[in-house]
């Protein structure tokens, strides 16, 4: 599969995901990439906000048609091979290096009409100072600068190209190597327990 084309850019954008959504809902092809210098409500899971200075992050949302059903953890995967060696994922859509986050996943979509919207924040040349003070110590950074961000997004298109496709059993060995909740206690509103990796379908099992 080819992504990137067609492509939409912002200087200034509300949400990449939510401006990606509308295209799809319009019929925009496979692959289409919406990108943004900056947000102004950008968005993760659970109604979090994305925080990121303008120029130093990486903004990106993209309409996948047929989605495979492990779509937010093969973009986890690709995410953090384009990280580096150390990078990891905690379940199922933040990447981290040494325990800090440089990278979040959002997927939205319409599963009844076969499309989804993968939307991806990578911090690439964020420093610690363009960020709010209750972020600075959860949050890392790729350490590169502002001109890198095409050729980062150009790694990234090719890793989601590979992994999107790749069988579930691939996504989840990868996945498995580069767990970042194996082994540690974890909570949730019903419980709390031993994260214990993921299951055959990407769910997370948890040792209670």
């Amino acid at each position: 599969m080819k992504l990137g084309s067609p492509r939409v850019h912002f200087r200034l954008v509300d949400s990449t995901n939510e401006r990606a959504r509308g295209l799809a809902e319009r019929g925009a092809p496979d692959g289409t990439l919406v990108t943004a210098r900056e947000q102004s409500a950008g968005r993760g899971r659970q109604g979090r906000t994305w925080s990121a200075p303008p120029g130093r992050a990486l903004l990106c949302s993209l309409v996948i048609r047929d989605p495979p059903r492990l779509l937010p953890l093969a973009a986890g995967v690709a995410v953090a091979q384009l990280a580096g060696a150390g990078a990891q994922v905690k379940w199922p859509n933040d990447v981290l290096i040494d325990g800090h986050k440089v990278a979040g996943i959002l997927v939205e979509g319409r599963p009844q009409e076969h499309w989804a919207v993968l939307g991806v924040g990578i911090n690439v040349a964020v420093r610690e100072g363009d960020l709010p003070p209750e972020l600075r110590e959860r949050a890392g950074t790729l350490g590169l600068h502002p001109e890198d961000l095409e050729a980062v997004l150009e790694r990234l298109l090719g890793g989601f190209e590979r992994w999107i496709v790749a069988p579930p059993g691939a996504v989840l060995e990868a996945l498995r190597s580069r767990d970042a909740l194996l082994g540690r206690h974890v909570r949730w509103a019903g419980g709390e327990g031993e994260a214990a990796g993921g299951d055959g379908d990407g769910r997370l099992m948890v040792a209670t």
